[in-house]
C-alpha cells in the first residue's frame, strides 16, 4: 500500500469537522482505495454506496429525505464513490447536510465538469475539496530511497504512475493495463456526461496532442488536423482537462513586445498514459522525445507536489518570439521562479532576455541528479 499524502488531512477532516469531503481524481488513481484505508482507522459505521449501481441513484437523487433515510439506517458515515453518476448529487447533499448534522459524508467523482457544477451552488460553504493525482514522486520516497527512485526513473517516465501500473512487474503486463486505460475507461465520463457528437475525435484529439508534449499549441492547426473548428477543439481540451487526463500551461508574459502571451502548452497527468497514445514504449535512448518526456514528467510531478503542500500560485512557461525558454515558471508571493528541465546537460546558463526582463527572478536547472529537490 503506497502512503498517499492526503490521507491523513482527510482523516483529520472527518474526525473534527463537518464539511462533506469531495475527492476528485481522475478513474484509477486510487480514490476509492485512499478512502477504504482512511475509513478502515476510524471508528464510525459506515455505508459505501457504488453510485454507478442504478438503486442507489434512484434513492440519493429523489430529494425525498425519508426515503434516503430508509438507506442509511444508523450509520454515521456515508461514502458515494462515483458521485457523478448521480443526478442532482448536490441538492440531496444539501439535505442530508442540513437535515441530519451528525452524519459525515464523503463523495468521489472521476470528472470534476459535471460534479462540481452540480455541488458547486447547493453546497456553497459546506464542502472542502481534495485531489488525487496518480502516484506522487513525493509519497514513493516514504517507501524508497532517493537512489532506488533514480534507479527506477525511466520505468516511472515510460509506464506512469498509476497504481496498478506499479504493482504490475512486467513490461507486457504494463502495457495492457495502460492500454485498457487509454482506450476508453479514462474519458468514461467524459463521453457520458457532455454528450460529445464526434466521440471519435476525442481520441484523435488526445493523439494529436502526445505528439505534441512540451511544444506550444495551435488550436487553429489542431482543427484544421481534426476538421473541427478551434472553438470546438479548445471545448474538447476543456472537457479532457475536468477529465483530469491533460492540463494547460500558460505562457508567462508582462506583455514585453518579444513575448509570446497567448499560447498553450498541454500536458499530460501521467506519462503512461501519453506513451500509451502514442504506441511508443521504447527505452529513453531510443527515444526521439526524451526531452519532452522528460519536461512533462517534471512539470506534472511539480503540480502534485504543489497541490499536496498547499503551496498556491500561478504555474507557466516562458517563450520569446526569438527562440529564447524556460520550460517552467512558478510566481508566488511576488516571487519569479524559472527552471529549466535538461536530461543530459548537467548546467545551462540563463537566457539573457529572462534576465534582462526579469532580473529579479531565480533560475535553476533540474536534471537527472537533483530533480528530487524540485518534486520529492
Amino acid at each position: 500500500m503506497i502512503p498517499r499524502a492526503i490521507a491523513d488531512q482527510i482523516r483529520q477532516d472527518l474526525l473534527n469537522y463537518r464539511k462533506i469531503i469531495v475527492l476528485y481524481g481522475a478513474r484509477q488513481v486510487g480514490k476509492t482505495t485512499l478512502i477504504r484505508e482512511v475509513l478502515a482507522q476510524l471508528p464510525f459505521k459506515k455505508l459505501e454506496v457504488n453510485a454507478d449501481q442504478l438503486k442507489y441513484q434512484e434513492v440519493l437523487s429523489s430529494r425525498d429525505l425519508t426515503r434516503m433515510l430508509e438507506l442509511i439506517g444508523d450509520r454515521e458515515l456515508l461514502f458515494i464513490d462515483e458521485a457523478q453518476q448521480i443526478p442532482s448529487i448536490g441538492i440531496n447533499l444539501k439535505i442530508l447536510h442540513d437535515q441530519m448534522p451528525g452524519l459525515k459524508i464523503i463523495a468521489t467523482g472521476s470528472s470534476s465538469f459535471d460534479l462540481a457544477n452540480q455541488m458547486s451552488e447547493p453546497l456553497t460553504g459546506r464542502t472542502k475539496t481534495y485531489r488525487l493525482y496518480p502516484v506522487a514522486i513525493q509519497e514513493l520516497l516514504r517507501q524508497q530511497t532517493p537512489f532506488e527512485i533514480k534507479d527506477r526513473l525511466e520505468q516511472y517516465m515510460l509506464y506512469g504512475m498509476y497504481p496498478e501500473v506499479l504493482e504490475l512487474k512486467g513490461r507486457e503486463e504494463k502495457i495492457a493495463h495502460l492500454r485498457e486505460l487509454a482506450s476508453s475507461y479514462l474519458y468514461k465520463d467524459i463521453l457520458q456526461l457532455s454528450n460529445i457528437r464526434h466521440s471519435d475525435k476525442i481520441v484523435k484529439l488526445l493523439k494529436l496532442l502526445a505528439f505534441q508534449t512540451g511544444s506550444p499549441v495551435s488550436l487553429h492547426e489542431l482543427g484544421k488536423s481534426l476538421e473541427m473548428s478551434h472553438e470546438t477543439v479548445s471545448h474538447y481540451i476543456d472537457l479532457l482537462e475536468k477529465g483530469f487526463i491533460v492540463f494547460r500551461l500558460s505562457a508567462y508574459s508582462r506583455n514585453l513586445r518579444k513575448e509570446i502571451s497567448k499560447m498553450n502548452k498541454i500536458y499530460f497527468y501521467d506519462t503512461g498514459i501519453r506513451n500509451m497514445l502514442i504506441e511508443n514504449f521504447n527505452p529513453l535512448q531510443w527515444r526521439q522525445d526524451t526531452g519532452f518526456l522528460w519536461k512533462n514528467f517534471l512539470v506534472a510531478e511539480r503540480i502534485k507536489k504543489l497541490a499536496y503542500s498547499s503551496t498556491y500560485g500561478g504555474i507557466y512557461f516562458w517563450r520569446t518570439y526569438g527562440g529564447a525558454e524556460l520550460d517552467f515558471v512558478e510566481e508566488r508571493d511576488g516571487k519569479l521562479f524559472g527552471y529549466e528541465f535538461k536530461w543530459k546537460a548537467a548546467s545551462a546558463k540563463a537566457p539573457a532576455s529572462w534576465l534582462d526582463g526579469y532580473a529579479e527572478a531565480s533560475y535553476q536547472v533540474i536534471n537527472r541528479d537533483n530533480f528530487l529537490e524540485l518534486v520529492g
